[in-house]
Formats: structure tokens, sequence, C-alpha cells
């Protein structure tokens, strides 16, 4: 499979572990102290040359309930070589694949038919050479592309999220708009 620099550069800057405690501690009234897993799948999952990540999120607190998995296809553009896109995906069984975050081996048997296509959920991806591989990545959604999706748990549903126009409101219907997204509660 032949990748860009740029595709693989993407790709390992995105894996790892992450969490935002200074972003807590700073402001928390608006945020929870979270950690992030964003691990490469080790199985192919599409025919296009592309590589694919596992995310999922979990408050720190408690770590053994991760919450919102998905998938994250990393691939060329179809309109240009020089620009990259991040398809987003959704588990068939959210069950299977909870906890992958900490327990990568929990993804080496997945197949295409264990992914739901989140449509709208494509980001556009730009790369800037800052150095000889070295680059500074811009992702922006696709114009006139509304990013929605919702997850669910036995006994438990989770809020639905869409893209907004960066505003903070709530209207009457029960949603409540936070930056580039809208949650349904």
């Amino acid at each position: 499979m032949i990748l860009s620099p740029q595709l693989r550069a993407l790709a390992e800057y995105m894996a790892g572990e992450f969490d935002n405690q200074a972003q807590a501690l700073a402001d928390p009234v608006w945020y929870v102290h979270l950690r992030l897993w964003q691990r490469p799948v080790p199985v192919f999952l599409f025919p296009e040359p592309s590589l694919v990540l596992f995310a999922e999120q979990a408050n720190i607190v408690n770590l053994n309930q991760p919450y919102r998995p998905r998938f994250i296809q990393l691939r060329q553009s179809c309109n240009s070589e020089s620009s990259l896109e991040a398809q987003y995906y959704m588990p068939q069984n959210i069950a299977a694949v909870q906890g992958a975050g900490q327990d990568p081996e929990r993804l080496r048997h997945l197949t295409p038919e264990d992914l739901q296509l989140l449509p709208g959920c494509t980001l556009k991806i730009t790369s800037q050479s800052l150095s000889p591989n070295h680059y500074r990545f811009q992702a922006t959604l696709k114009e006139n592309q509304i990013c929605c999706f919702s997850y669910r748990k036995i006994g438990f549903k989770t809020p639905s999220l869409r893209q907004a126009q960066g505003k903070l409101f709530s209207d009457s219907g029960g949603r409540l708009y936070i930056g580039g997204l809208s949650i349904d509660i």
C-alpha cells in the first residue's frame, strides 16, 4: 500500500493517548477532565489506501467506562493528491469495541461490516510542510455538510451531536449549541 508522507505523518501525529487536564483546571465550568485514546487499527478495512484510527474517550474518574467510540479513516482526497480527508465511522456493535482505547487487541478482528459510515462526517485536511518530514495540518468540515451522529448504550441514550455554525445558544426544541456542536438534550 502506497501512502503519502503527509498521510503517514498525520496518522502518527494523531495516534496516542491524550488528556485535557490543563483545560479542565483552567475552566472547570465548561470542561470535564477527559482521557482520549486514538489507536491505529491493526487490520485493513478499506480497499483504497488509507490508515484507520480508533478513538474513544472517558471521564478521568471513570476510565473503565469509555464512550463515544468512532473510527477515523485517513486517506488521500479524491479531488487532489495534495490534500487529505478524514472520514468518520461508528461501530455497528459498540460493546464489541468498548475499551479498545486501553486494549487495542480488541480491534484485531474488525471487518468492514463492523463499521457504519457517518454521512456528512468527512473532514478536508490540508497540509503545510514546515521542514522535511514535519507538517502542519488543518481540518475543516466540507462545505454544506452537517456531521450528525448519536450513540446508544443499553438502557442509556447519549446526546446526538450535530455540527452548527460556531455559535453558543439553545433553542426551545431541547437542543444546546456550543461552538461547532449541537447537543440534543
